[in-house]
């Protein structure tokens, strides 16, 4: 199994956020692009091409994973 990071947008506390972080997608929002991202990388090996080369190049070792503001998508 491999692992890719796939980056989304973190902003900064503000005093509109009450001074937390903000993500700007909900949490059903991350599910579907989990899912679409999955769908993305598996069509390619069902179809035996290679990944485009920005998205293979976003591979990560699972155990290195820091996690912060990175969808992780493993297939």
């Amino acid at each position: 199994m491999e692992l890719y990071r796939l980056r989304f947008v973190l902003r900064d506390p503000s005093d509109e956020t009450e001074g937390k972080y903000l993500a700007e997608i909900r949490a059903q929002a991350l599910e579907s692009l989990q899912g679409v991202a999955t769908a993305f990388i598996e069509s390619y090996r069902d179809r035996g091409e290679p990944l485009p080369e920005k998205v293979e190049a976003a591979i990560v070792d699972a155990q290195q994973h820091e996690g912060l503001g990175e969808v992780m998508v493993a297939v």
